[in-house]
């Protein structure tokens, strides 16, 4: 519990039921100016449908996602997506970390946060990524959080309003055997693609 709301991991049935309520927080974050990969003229019936096609990926276990509540309202959302690649399995990403306007400065960002960040490391995730708007305000989260700077891509994607932003990249070190020597083989062996 964070403040006065409740955070819990969602089933796919869970996330279904609750697809209306998480659709609202995505709208109302987004029109506070949050780029989260939609415009500013997003309405409820198509941010609920986009929760509601998550629930397959969340069946299956590809995604992981949380929803803060208080007694009125969701109040925050996160999700970490682990990869399904054999050569990407001790990876993941973090995805859509939002907190409603009328929640924020309460620590929900950073709970939630440190939640997914806690799961991935609890399945075997050594390596967390995400990306942000830069110079948004949840790149000072991260930065405070212990995430490192990857680097920046510019005109990345549009905020609500359609101008472009730079992205920057973050990552962080999680779970079991992070700061340990990595077995090396020979290069031959570690060929291929990402």
């Amino acid at each position: 519990m964070t403040g006065t709301s409740t955070v819990t991991r969602l089933t796919a049935g869970q996330l279904l039921d609750c697809a209306d309520d998480l659709a609202e927080l995505l709208v109302e974050t987004v029109r506070s100016g949050a780029s989260l990969g939609f415009l500013a003229d997003l309405e409820g019936p198509a941010a609920a449908a986009w929760w509601r096609g998550l629930a397959p990926v969340v069946a299956e276990g590809r995604l992981a996602l949380w929803a803060a509540r208080d007694a009125e309202r969701v109040t925050g959302t996160v999700g970490v997506a682990f990869v399904d690649k054999p050569n990407g399995r001790h990876r993941a990403e973090i995805t859509k970390l939002m907190v409603h306007p009328g929640a924020r400065g309460q620590g929900l960002a950073r709970a939630l946060l440190s939640t997914v960040e806690e799961t991935a490391a609890e399945a075997g995730v050594t390596l967390l990524v995400l990306d942000t708007e830069t110079h948004s305000p949840a790149e000072t989260l991260y930065e405070k959080a212990g995430w490192t700077r990857a680097g920046t891509i510019p005109d990345y994607a549009t905020d609500p309003a359609g101008g472009l932003h730079a992205t920057t990249l973050f990552y962080k070190r999680a779970g079991k055997g992070v700061g340990k020597e990595v077995d090396k083989k020979a290069p031959a062996e570690h060929a291929g693609g990402q």
